[in-house]
């Protein structure tokens, strides 16, 4: 038997998934397989952190997001959670370098049920996902690009999205849904604001751009970073969340880095391996080559050290990361 046919014999009753566009169509691609079963959204930080363990069983499908010991089915395209040919006993593990971890779930079932109504939609995810999509389809308006800016931000909506994705209702549809159509309103509103809160949070350290949104409760994407940096950038850095927050604080986020190539000039790959800085204090964080994460650390003469995160430190962190990038 090979592991798709394994995979597609599993009894999955939960799906613990990402909560972003990628993710999202990884669940929604699922559960037209395992249509009883229940979706939780999850994040890497909580997962590694293990406040998922108790919920977690060889029943349950884990997508987009880091690996799991007690699953049962392990749906994953990310450099960090390669298993390097490794198994887990009683866990079907599909692991493949693919744009999206969607395109892995797709190639799933393709064969098995009829996907055809997610042709359009999986190319742009493969784009979006994959650092593939050019400045100009960035700035346009693909319905895709926009289902994605507004997954995420409401758990209700989000949910709801999936659902649609789900049963085969198209994009424009899902858009045409009163509370849709008000959250991507407001998301349109609001894209401007965007741009300047970066513009004026923004700055450029040899050729990698660091944009500084702690505390400010807005979160962006490389993509938005580095069509603002433009040329003048490699890559870039993103701070984001709240000081001295947990996982477990409704509305509120530890305050983390993402690292993003800047694809719109680096078709083909980064100039660095960005992993190295996400991994460089955090065990837990990874990734991407050219997009990954960590949470901030608590640092003490460039050590990790066993206390809350306070402001000083994410100077600290970003010092060091600046330090390894310049040995590219």
């Amino acid at each position: 038997m090979d592991i798709y046919t394994k995979a597609l014999t599993l009894d999955i009753k939960k799906i613990i998934t990402d909560s972003d566009l990628d993710g999202i169509i990884t669940a929604a691609i699922l559960k037209r397989w395992w249509p009883e079963a229940d979706v939780i959204f999850g994040h890497p930080g909580n997962l590694r952190a293990g406040m998922m363990d108790e919920i977690i069983d060889r029943n349950t499908a884990i997508c987009d997001l880091p690996r799991h010991s007690n699953c049962g089915l392990s749906i994953d395209h990310h450099k960090s959670n390669d298993p390097h040919g490794n198994t887990i006993d009683d866990c079907v593990i599909l692991w493949e370098p693919t744009p999206s971890a969607a395109r892995i779930a797709y190639n799933l079932l393709k064969n098995k049920i009829d996907l055809t109504d997610l042709t359009e939609t999986m190319i742009w995810v493969d784009k979006l996902d994959g650092g593939s999509i050019s400045i100009d389809e960035f700035r346009g308006r693909n319905p895709v690009l926009w289902l994605g800016r507004i997954i995420g931000s409401n758990e209700d909506i989000t949910m709801k999205i999936l659902e649609n994705i789900q049963n085969g209702v198209s994009i424009e549809e899902i858009f045409d849904l009163p509370d849709v159509r008000l959250v991507l309103d407001e998301r349109v509103a609001k894209q401007e604001y965007l741009n300047q809160i970066i513009k004026e949070n923004l700055y450029i350290v040899d050729r990698l751009a660091i944009a500084r949104l702690e505390n400010l409760k807005i979160r962006s994407n490389g993509y938005l970073v580095t069509s603002i940096a433009g040329d003048e950038c490699d890559a870039c850095m993103v701070i984001h969340g709240d000081i001295g927050a947990s996982f477990d604080e409704e509305g509120k986020y530890p305050v983390s880095a993402s690292f993003y190539t800047n694809s719109f000039i680096h078709k083909s790959g980064g100039v660095f391996d960005l992993t190295k800085l996400a991994t460089n204090f955090d065990p837990d964080g990874g990734g991407h080559a050219n997009a990954c994460g960590c949470r901030i650390k608590p640092i003490d003469r460039k050590k990790v050290t066993n206390r809350e995160v306070v402001s000083k430190d994410i100077d600290a962190n970003i010092d060091e990361w600046l330090n390894i990038w310049s040995q590219r």
